[in-house]
């Protein structure tokens, strides 16, 4: 054959047939090169994709040999095959990032978030107070990475000051911190430091413990004499100070908390059905002088005492380390920057539905609501759950918990009921307009994950729709009314495909806003 001709089919072949050539290679990963994992639990795929199946997965700090590159994904090896992870999720050779040696930051402010990527929105692992000092493990541009009471993050070198470690005195950067205060309002202590490890019980917002060790982002703490377990650490606080001490100092402050909403009721009991005695605007401070359950009562500056509801407040005081700051450019495929509220139905004594099998509903929304807060984390996102245990937290708290921490997403995880056993699938459920787009989202990204009848999606006046400012959806993963539908949902496996099924969605929506 002429080799003009040749050429020719073979350029025709390329332009028609949707084949083209690899994207040219990143520098920074160069095949051979070494990455290291950045993401708290980064998933090996099969391909270069979010819509390939997982087949592996490394933990931060993780090394890994690049072998090649397509677009933003990394080919490398694990287990003896070849598998995929996400470039964004790691940091390059010494071109990115300055391994440092010998070097310790000091904090120049209190309260300086120790975070777990070189990022303003990332996740807060720890917090610093003036004076305490870090090992510096590397530079990457405006931020430093340091080792600090054992937790491996990043800190702005805006608020740090620098000291050469010497041998006489060495930093006290890696010592164990000596207590930890629980930061939400109930949360899980579980045997091991695993999300599926059985759970010992809840610990409640402001308990302060002993600890006795650390691994990754897990705090052992001392629940007794004999007993201790597991906690995440972005659910508290760590310091160096003993547990005595911090309670103390948390005895001694005076507490207030910033009202969230424009004519905030304050009320003469602790009732949303009692007289109210005043009104409150957004950015109001109050006293409080105790807590009663779900109410603060708080003195006003004439000398009144009323009672307002912790759900239209905020207890945490504004950071004072950080300058505000616009959200950073997302890359398309990951959640950098934004903050998903994850909202797992019923819980305490609203025990919501009980299936064929006695499954409970609150049970497995909170099941869910873990496996899928995993897979948000890993991708940059801010996760924030409304609850994190068996407890029972009113439909008001949830929206306003969403609109306090100005969620990008609301996402209501349930199992539906109905009195007709043959009734089955799963169905995404939205209310105002704007949030169409979320429930559609997410709803293809569950057809595509899990088997379940797919019942589309759908209209639902609920509360947490109707009074939600967010994009907000309401999913109700099938039902447990219909036996076969419940011997599906409550396998591990289901639990993992609904969690990717949901993720996946959720990327896919952000990903539609960049295009729009």
């Amino acid at each position: 054959m002429n080799r003009k001709w040749f050429i020719a089919i073979i350029l025709f072949i390329f332009m028609f047939s949707g084949i083209s050539p690899a994207p040219a290679a990143d520098p920074a990963f160069a095949a051979g090169g070494d990455v290291e994992i950045t993401g708290e639990t980064v998933n090996v795929r099969t391909g270069p994709g979010l819509s390939y199946g997982v087949i592996g997965e490394f933990a931060k700090g993780d090394t890994v040999k690049t072998l090649s590159q397509s677009g933003d994904w990394l080919e490398i090896e694990i287990g003896g095959e070849q598998g995929w992870i996400a470039s964004w999720l790691t940091s390059g050779t010494a071109s990115e990032t300055a391994e440092v040696s010998g070097v310790t930051a000091v904090a120049s402010v209190d309260r300086l978030n120790v975070r777990a990527q070189p990022d303003i929105s990332a996740s807060v692992l720890a917090q610093m107070n003036a004076g305490d000092q870090a090992t510096i493990i590397s530079e990457a541009g405006d931020w430093v990475e340091v080792d600090f009471q054992n937790t491996r993050g990043f800190v702005s070198k805006q608020y740090i000051s620098t000291s050469q470690q010497t041998a006489e005195k060495p930093a006290p950067a890696t010592a164990e911190a000596a207590s930890f205060e629980i930061a939400v309002d109930v949360l899980n202590v579980r045997k091991k430091p695993d999300l599926s490890s059985k759970v010992q019980k809840s610990v409640n917002k402001g308990e302060v413990f002993p600890v006795k060790s650390t691994k990754d982002n897990w705090v052992e703490i001392q629940l007794s004499e004999k007993k201790t377990g597991w906690v995440y650490a972005f659910h508290g606080h760590l310091s160096d100070e003993s547990a005595s001490a911090v309670e103390e100092t948390a005895k001694s402050d005076a507490k207030s908390v910033t009202v969230i909403t424009n004519g905030t009721n304050l009320r003469s009991e602790p009732s949303t059905s009692s007289s109210v005695v005043s009104r409150a605007d957004a950015g109001d401070k109050l006293q409080v002088a105790e807590q009663s359950g779900d109410w603060y009562k708080v003195s006003l500056p004439d000398g009144t005492v009323a009672y307002v509801a912790t759900w239209v407040v905020t207890s945490g005081e504004a950071d004072a380390t950080e300058e505000e700051k616009e959200k950073p450019d997302r890359k398309k495929g990951t959640l950098d920057g934004l903050t998903i509220m994850l909202d797992p139905g019923h819980g305490g004594n609203d025990g919501g539905t009980v299936g064929a099998r006695k499954t409970l509903e609150k049970d497995l929304t909170l099941q869910t609501a873990e496996t899928l807060s995993h897979h948000l984390r890993s991708a940059g996102a801010d996760v924030v759950l409304t609850r994190q245990s068996d407890t029972y937290v009113d439909l008001r708290k949830r929206v306003s918990a969403a609109h306090q921490v100005g969620a990008d997403a609301f996402i209501s995880l349930h199992y539906d009921a109905t009195d007709d056993s043959s009734v089955s699938g799963f169905t995404s459920y939205y209310l105002h307009e704007f949030q169409e787009p979320l429930a559609a989202a997410i709803n293809s990204g569950l057809a595509g994950k899990i088997e379940l009848r797919n019942r589309g999606v759908q209209a639902g006046n609920y509360l947490v729709l109707r009074e939600n400012k967010q994009p907000a959806v309401l999913i109700e993963l099938g039902y447990l009314s219909n036996f076969n539908d419940e011997r599906i949902v409550t396998a591990s496996k289901f639990q993992e495909q609904a969690a990717l099924g949901l993720y996946t969605g959720i990327v896919n929506y952000f990903d539609a806003q960049l295009e729009n």
